[in-house]
């Protein structure tokens, strides 16, 4: 978006590109949402950042009005496949509260002060600054949504010191903890002797809670449980197990989405919130996306049907990896019954609860065990067994901070993992927005059943791969499985001719 094109959605206080940008008006002193209520400010006035950090670091505050830190995130840092974006995603999985710049820096190839100078010049802050940001949001997410202690809030959100945080609070806000915890425009859940919270994620409209259905249909029996309306599951993070439920509720004021965290280690919370988004692509544009799948003829009925589609995310990448090899060429049901069984050698959760207790195995684990607790052709059991081993022995890693590219160069040499499972990791893991699984049997059936109208695909044949729809061809292959679903018993997940490789 040029510089005009801002100025108008600020100008119709569109609230759809909440947190895609930031408006700072210099004869305020301010840094407001697009959203924001206030009276638009003269355009000689006012510079557009891309983050709230470059914002604080060329001097100015957050709006007490409109609160800028308390929308969803950019969806940018999906479509970004440049350093910017793939750092960004790494920030908010909290690798620099783990690693440090430095730890940042080696994961995406490059020194610190090559990184430090990428970022402020395409961000306008440095990862650090951009670090303190992430940690100011989850210190007000907790402040106006829970009663938890100062002194609590300041470790969760990743301060060293509880004056560190004040000083932050007060500098980013304009407000003391205090009155930033005043702002709080719903009850705050009571104060509990365990680290069970209660928080509502922001989102934008529309949402379409398909994506619980996608989750319950493949959820894995005292690990995960679903239903059309929620999802929870036990996860491992660095610090500790943690167990969440995110619930949906369409017929609620707002129709809020609420994260209930069972458990869960305070230092891990950041990253739990961070990979709970990512999960349900809370930061997603539906706007923009639905408009594009809009125009295409195949997808106009089931985008009109089911507007608001999200992109399911992953919140563990190498658990996730194992999952679609499993799943390669079978049902989906069939691939939750041998997921189910290869579950048995995961350990037990610290945390259990909600009849969930048991952990996802860890690659150590399934390398053991995967043999004698699966059924299928050797040459399968083989890769499966080789790559775990190689993840538990650190000889390979991917994650958040990859892209398309350097997935499928650290993927695709690997023994049993073929294109459609780079595909698919890059859809989940890293959130790739245009992908594209043509050779998936559920996406053929997805287009023979949104081609009943003959003379719509008469006139309107479109290309094979969706390319009319680009970059939102992995909304697109959602909306294809949604349909295959809608006509018949949910298919193949893997594709059709595609063979394990030696």
């Amino acid at each position: 978006m040029d510089f005009w094109q801002r100025y108008r959605a600020i100008d119709a206080r569109d609230p759809r590109f909440d947190g895609q940008f930031f408006t700072a008006v210099r004869t305020t002193g301010i840094y407001c949402r697009p959203s924001c209520p206030a009276r638009t400010p003269k355009a000689e006035n006012v510079t557009f950042y891309e983050t709230s950090a470059a914002a604080h670091e060329a001097g100015y505050r957050a709006c007490k009005r409109c609160l800028p830190e308390a929308v969803p995130g950019t969806p940018a840092w999906n479509i970004r496949s440049d350093v910017a974006g793939r750092a960004m995603r790494l920030i908010n999985d909290g690798v620099i509260n783990r690693d440090g710049v430095e730890g940042l820096a080696s994961r995406l190839g490059y020194s610190s002060r090559q990184l430090n100078r990428i970022l402020t010049s395409e961000l306008g802050a440095g990862p650090l600054s951009l670090a303190r940001a992430g940690r100011a949001q989850t210190a007000r997410t907790l402040l106006v949504s829970t009663s938890m202690k100062f002194a609590d809030i300041a470790f969760a959100a990743g301060f060293n010191s509880v004056r560190q945080f004040n000083d932050t609070v007060v500098e980013v806000f304009d407000m003391t903890p205090t009155a930033l915890r005043g702002t709080a425009r719903h009850q705050k859940a009571p104060v509990t002797t365990t680290t069970a919270l209660t928080l509502q994620l922001p989102y934008r409209e529309p949402f379409n809670p398909g994506i619980f259905t996608f989750l319950a249909v493949r959820a894995i029996p005292g690990i995960e449980a679903g239903t059309p309306a929620s999802y929870a599951r036990t996860l491992r993070l660095q610090h500790g197990d943690s167990r969440f439920k995110v619930e949906y509720d369409d017929g609620a004021p707002g129709r809020p989405l609420i994260l209930t965290i069972g458990a869960v280690d305070l230092r891990d919370l950041p990253v739990l919130l961070s990979r709970v988004r990512r999960l349900l692509d809370l930061d997603a544009d539906p706007g923009a996306v639905d408009s594009a799948l809009a125009a295409e003829p195949r997808l106009a009925q089931s985008v009109a049907e089911s507007p608001g589609m999200r992109l399911p995310g992953a919140v563990d990448p190498r658990e996730l990896l194992v999952r679609a090899m499993v799943g390669q060429q079978i049902t989906v049901a069939s691939a939750r019954t041998a997921l189910t069984q290869l579950a048995v050698c995961g350990s037990e959760t610290s945390v259990p609860g909600d009849g969930l207790d048991r952990l996802f195995p860890t690659p150590a684990q399934l390398s053991e065990s995967a043999p004698l607790l699966l059924k299928g052709p050797q040459r399968r059991m083989d890769s499966l067994v080789s790559v775990t081993a190689a993840m538990a022995a650190g000889d390979f890693s991917f994650g958040y901070g990859d892209n398309f590219s350097s997935l499928t160069d650290k993927l695709l040499p690997l023994a049993g993992i073929g294109p459609w499972t780079v595909g698919y990791v890059a859809m989940r893991v890293i959130g790739a927005p245009d992908i594209f699984l043509a050779n998936d049997a559920a996406v053929r059936n997805g287009i023979r059943s949104l081609s009943v109208n003959r003379s719509v695909a008469a006139l309107y044949p479109g290309t094979p791969d969706f390319r009319e729809v680009s970059p939102w061809r992995s909304y697109a292959t959602m909306h294809l499985w949604r349909a295959a679903s809608s006509a018949s018993p949910i298919k193949r997940t893997g594709p059709t001719t595609a063979k394990v490789k030696s």
